[in-house]
């Protein structure tokens, strides 16, 4: 039987990282980069111009410690459905052979503890993992089988992301959809795909974190924020010792050092 003062902390951190477009999400992980780690992104929003901008500014030197898989379904135009996958959708499918095996051979849950595995973002993995399932069961007469397959398929992907067997640090960037709930009150989720899988994600991952901006032009301040709000159910393993609002081009460093210590 364990006892709690047998207790160890975790050795790495498994995080979900909110916010809403343009929020500075992606750039932030600058700070990890200038902290020494290995970062690895899994790349589905193509958006990494502002991380890399970053790193060359901030720390030129470690450029190459960003190494990342830019991966996108062929999205074409159609007359009669306004859009759609030009061949078979991999974006998915590919997404997940990376997890098991990056590009240069080595096996992600090997990693060990200097290097982190960023997916960004589970809202357009969750769109991949739609696709894949229509293309899986194309004549389904009921969308909710489409949703249904994704959101099983996604919650086994996280489960083995935030498994003691993969042993490497974990980030989820994601954004964020706001649900109204049936006493008028209104929550934010992690956004993923459909409405069902976003309110079970506090359950399976200790640290939630939020990427926000406050005022407009030049007065504009932006911070991550470790502390639940009534919208949002934010949440860190040290809470204690953890501030409850960070720069953002330092926060994720400083949470790291001290999910770690």
């Amino acid at each position: 039987m364990a006892k709690g003062s047998t207790h160890q902390s975790s050795e790495f951190v498994k995080a979900i990282y909110l916010g809403t477009s343009g929020s500075g999400k992606t750039g932030s992980l600058v700070s990890l980069v200038n902290a020494g780690y290995q970062l690895r992104v899994l790349d589905l929003d193509n958006g990494l111009d502002a991380l890399v901008g970053e790193i060359k500014r901030q720390c030129p030197d470690k450029l190459d410690n960003l190494d990342y898989i830019t991966l996108q379904d062929n999205i074409t135009a159609d007359k009669l459905r306004g859009a759609k996958v030009q061949g078979s959708p991999k974006a998915y499918t590919d997404a997940i052979k990376y997890m098991t095996k990056w590009d240069d051979e080595s096996t992600p849950s090997e990693w060990g503890t200097n290097t982190i595995f960023a997916l960004d973002s589970l809202t357009l993995f969750g769109r991949a993992a739609k696709r894949w399932a229509e293309g899986m069961n194309p004549t389904a007469k009921d969308p909710r089988q489409w949703y249904g397959a994704a959101q099983e398929s996604i919650t086994t992907v996280l489960d083995m992301l935030t498994s003691k067997n993969f042993r490497a640090h974990v980030l989820i960037l994601t954004h964020i959809d706001m649900t109204e709930l049936p006493d008028g009150t209104v929550k934010g989720y992690a956004s993923s795909i459909g409405k069902a899988l976003g309110p079970k994600l506090p359950a399976v991952f200790n640290n939630m974190i939020l990427a926000e901006s406050r005022g407009t032009g030049e007065n504009v301040k932006r911070t991550i924020a470790t502390m639940p709000t009534n919208i949002l159910e934010l949440k860190t393993a040290r809470s204690h010792t953890i501030p409850k609002s960070l720069p953002l081009n330092t926060g994720m460093a400083t949470i790291f050092e001290e999910l770690l210590k």
